[in-house]
Formats: structure tokens, sequence, C-alpha cells
């Protein structure tokens, strides 16, 4: 088996729950996933089946969230699994107040990650250490991200919003909802979070387990292909005779007059994607030039 997933993980399970299920479902060892999601959220959980898990370095790392954040409250965890350690309840925040703020959290920008986190510090998960009550220095790490929509407001209380929030690999919803709240002066904490994308993959294409166990049992299930998930790689086909040369280790040399693609000329170290002519996935090749033939050394083989 070969090829991916677009699930839909549901509140309550961890990612490595999701895998465990899915192993179990697909009757295979071999199963990963592409982007840790907190237990509490749902959505898009890429996963990767066979030597697909090998790709998964290669797909799209954008993200797209839809998240509720709470202003006015802080938590240990930055979200409401956590104890609440100070409330400022019937503050009067402003939408034009807050979108001013929101601005800011657009770019490149530092973020510190929530201690309640899988990163490894010390050989173990922050998360572990903070359960201890260990005292953690948790260094600043830059994330981007590339727009912030207002969806809703909700004052009250406690106002509430919710974002849209586009962005790339590393960045913490919860550590948003927390600095949000800092720079208002009120607190803020993560109340729900909807991962709508991710690797590629859309949420309203994703399948709940329910559903993939369905379609398992009728039959009907079916991978997505490496070639259409890394749609985001360039393709290089090669005939027969190249395919099995390629296949069994050796770099395959091509015309370069027949590649005008000035993004693969200038990048030396450019992963492609690799089919045979009749459409078969072979693998992830490097491009390197040596004189003017363009060389596709293998990377990853996939087939067979």
């Amino acid at each position: 088996m070969l090829g991916f997933i677009n699930l839909n993980k549901p509140a309550g399970f961890t990612s490595h729950d999701c895998v465990a299920r899915v192993r179990r479902l697909l009757h295979i060892k071999k199963v990963g996933h592409g982007g840790t999601l907190d237990p509490a959220a749902t959505g898009v959980l890429p996963i990767a089946v066979g030597k697909a898990t090998r790709l998964l370095q290669f797909l799209p790392d954008n993200k797209a969230y839809l998240a509720c954040i709470r202003l006015g409250m802080r938590t240990t965890t930055d979200d409401l699994e956590g104890e609440i350690i100070e409330t400022k309840p019937g503050v009067n925040l402003s939408l034009p107040q807050i979108e001013k703020c929101l601005s800011h959290f657009v770019g490149e920008i530092e973020q510190i990650p929530p201690i309640y986190s899988a990163i490894k510090r010390k050989g173990k998960n922050l998360y572990e250490l903070a359960r201890k009550g260990e005292i953690i220095d948790i260094p600043p790490r830059m994330v981007t991200i590339e727009k912030i929509e207002i969806v809703n407001f909700f004052p009250g209380e406690f106002t509430e919003l919710e974002l849209k929030i586009l962005c790339g690999p590393g960045t913490y919803i919860r550590s948003i909802a927390r600095d949000l709240g800092t720079v208002l002066g009120v607190g803020g904490t993560l109340a729900n979070l909807i991962r709508t994308e991710s690797c590629g993959m859309k949420l309203a294409d994703s399948l709940t387990l329910e559903e993939l166990a369905i379609q398992i049992e009728r039959g009907t299930f079916q991978l997505i292909e490496p070639e259409r998930a890394l749609q985001n790689l360039d393709t290089f086909f090669l005939n027969s005779t190249e395919s099995r040369s390629w296949c069994q280790g050796q770099c395959i040399y091509l015309n370069l007059e027949k590649y005008s693609d000035k993004k693969i000329i200038e990048n030396t170290e450019y992963p492609i994607k690799v089919q045979q002519k009749n459409g078969d996935f072979l693998g992830i090749g490097i491009c390197s030039f040596e004189g003017d033939k363009l060389e596709i050394m293998p990377k990853i083989v996939c087939a067979n």
C-alpha cells in the first residue's frame, strides 16, 4: 500500500491515536501523520500509508485553521483544557481595537510555543516537564503567518473571536491566542480549533474514522495517490529503460534543452517527482547538473 488519507480527526483523539486506529483498520504497521493536532482540536490530519511515510516531508507545508479565541481568560495550557490562571470578565473590547492588535501577528514573527507542547527538551516532551512542575526556558522561534481574518465577533462577559488563519509550519494557534490577550492586556486562550487545510488536503474532502471504516468494509476505499498529493512538485517522466535504471539507484541524465524552468535551473537541490511515462509513480529525485545535462539522482524510490 502506498498513498495518503485525508483524515478528519475527532476531538478527544491524539494524532497517535488516529495513526493506531488506521493501522488496525488497514492491517498495516507502516502508518504516519503529517503534523500533530492537539487532542481537543479537530480537522485535517494527513495520514501516510506504507512507503508514503517517507514522502510526508515533501508535501505542501502551509496550513489553515478556523480558531475561536476567548479573551479575558488565561490558562496553563493556553486553551480550555488547562487550569484557569486568571480571568477578567466584562472587559469592553472594540472590534477596531482587536483588528489593530491582530495586524502585529501577520508576517514573519517571533513566537514562543506553549509550555504544554510536544517540542523536545532534555530528551522529553515539554508537556512532560511542565507536568512535573519544572521551570523551562522556551526559546522563541520564527514562524510565518500569511493571513488572519476575523469571521465572527462575540462581545459579552468574555469576548470571543472566530478567526481564519493561514500560516506556515511550526505555528502554534494557542500561542496566538495567548499573545493577543497579552497585547490587549486582558489575557487570552484558545476556545476551539479546526484545521481546515494541511499538506494540500482540505477539510471538505476529508474522511472521518467511521467513514474510513465503512469504505474499507465495503471495499470502496482508495488511498490518495502520491502523484496527486505531491502536486506542489515538478514532475519528470522517464521511459521504461530510464525508469528501471533509476529505480536501481542509478542517476539519469536528461537533455537540458527540454527543460526551461528557471526554478530547477537555479536550484541544484530541488526535489522533483519522478514518474514513468505511463503515469506510474516511481519516487522523489534530486536535480543537479553535469555540463549541459540535467542529472536526476534517486532520493526516495517507491516503485517495486
